[in-house]
């Protein structure tokens, strides 16, 4: 802790321990203030630790046993990080994904970064004392939580894409039944945003307040949608697009303050835009395979398994030593709901990574949150922390 308590000799300066067991720090972040009255004048911030070791544990697992360590990442939106870790493996072992894949991909990424900015805008609310829009939030969430588990049989600890396609296909009656949750979701959407956005006490706590400037952004490194509250249009799916992101029409929402109520504002245009993505894919998504095959790689179909000594061996040694990913290395990166999601990875040809890095988001997000709570009140710590959206899974180093 860079503050000495002996040497604070002005009796209107005071240290303050927010965390780790204030709830709305998430059990693992403490912020050490050092205030004058009731404004900050300078700031610790201490992600914490939840001794996980992701990188080091993947190191130890073989490629396909690390994916359910990458759906813990970030347990708002466990699809994207699927998605990301073996799009990169993907790239590593020079493998095209089918078309229905790509399609059930997208749509499933843009239901994630839904589900992740209804729990951010939703608790944010809540933590300010608005309960309904809370409510609303949380609603919506659930019903999309729901579907999401018809296909994937998790709520949030999915594990389900793989390299080369994905567990499942869709289920019968599904595609009907989203479009009915989609329509949902706006009527609740019009609710929370009519609630809130012109909301005069709403507007007194997040303009202006938690103010980080374009430049300061940029120098820290941030992605997502706090960089974009500054007014910087960066999303990797438009300047380095992939699955059909590329295919479709989307804008970019931007802020224009950098403050809270920007950061909210842009969390709910993306989720506009988001169902604008899929509502022009919904109808579109081709008939055929969801996985490609490749025998080293991907599992036998499992009534060949119990039929066939040859998909025996095959399904245990892929169980037992891995997937044999081709030697090299490679960065993929995506967009997660919190900003640029990217995985760096190294092979030596085996069915164990060499390397496994991961380029977190929330953790580059938290070198920065000193300078957004300089000289704001005790009162607006919570709600400038809740509008990173920091996940604790991703601060894990």
């Amino acid at each position: 802790m860079k503050f000495d308590v002996e040497k604070t000799q002005n009796p209107d300066q005071m240290i303050i321990n927010l965390g780790p067991s204030h709830p709305a720090m998430h059990g693992t972040i403490r912020i050490v203030v050092q205030t004058e009255g009731e404004i900050i004048k300078d700031c610790d911030v201490n992600v914490g630790y939840l001794h996980r070791g992701f990188e080091k544990s993947c190191e130890a697992a073989t490629w396909h046993q690390a994916i359910p360590y990458v759906d813990r990442l970030n347990y708002s939106s466990p699809l994207i990080c699927n998605f990301a870790y073996v799009q990169a493996l993907e790239k590593l072992a020079h493998i095209k994904i089918t078309p229905r894949c790509a399609y059930i991909r997208t749509i499933l990424s843009e239901l994630s970064r839904i589900t992740d900015h209804l729990t951010c805008i939703g608790a944010g609310a809540m933590e300010l004392g608005a309960m309904t829009a809370f409510l609303y939030a949380i609603q919506s969430r659930d019903f999309f939580y729901e579907h999401i588990c018809k296909v994937t049989g998790a709520r949030l600890t999915v594990s389900y894409a793989r390299v080369g396609g994905l567990a499942n296909d869709l289920p019968d009656g599904w595609i009907p039944r989203l479009k009915e949750i989609v329509k949902n979701h706006k009527e609740l959407m019009d609710r929370f945003v009519g609630l809130m956005m012109d909301n005069r006490i709403f507007i007194d706590r997040t303009r202006g307040v938690g103010v980080i400037s374009q430049e300061d952004a940029l120098n820290y490194g941030f992605t997502g949608p706090v960089l974009r509250s500054t007014g910087v249009s960066l999303d990797c799916r438009k300047y380095n697009p992939y699955l059909l992101y590329d295919k479709v029409e989307f804008e970019v929402p931007v802020g224009k303050y950098g403050d809270t109520y920007d950061r909210f504002y842009v969390r709910l245009r993306e989720m506009e835009e988001s169902i604008k993505i899929i509502e022009q894919l919904i109808d579109k998504i081709p008939e055929g395979e969801i996985n490609v095959y490749h025998p080293q790689i991907m599992l036998p179909p499992k009534e060949e398994v119990y039929k066939s000594i040859e998909a025996i061996i095959k399904h245990f040694k892929i169980i037992y030593e891995g997937p044999i990913i081709p030697a090299g290395e490679t960065y993929s990166a995506v967009e997660g709901a919190n900003g640029e999601f990217g995985f760096y990875l190294v092979s030596d040809g085996t069915g164990k990574p060499v390397k496994c890095r991961l380029r977190p988001p929330s953790f580059i997000l938290m070198g920065g949150v000193h300078t957004m709570l300089k000289g704001s009140s005790i009162a607006d710590v919570v709600p400038i922390f809740g509008s990173i959206n920091m996940i604790g899974g991703e601060c894990d180093r």
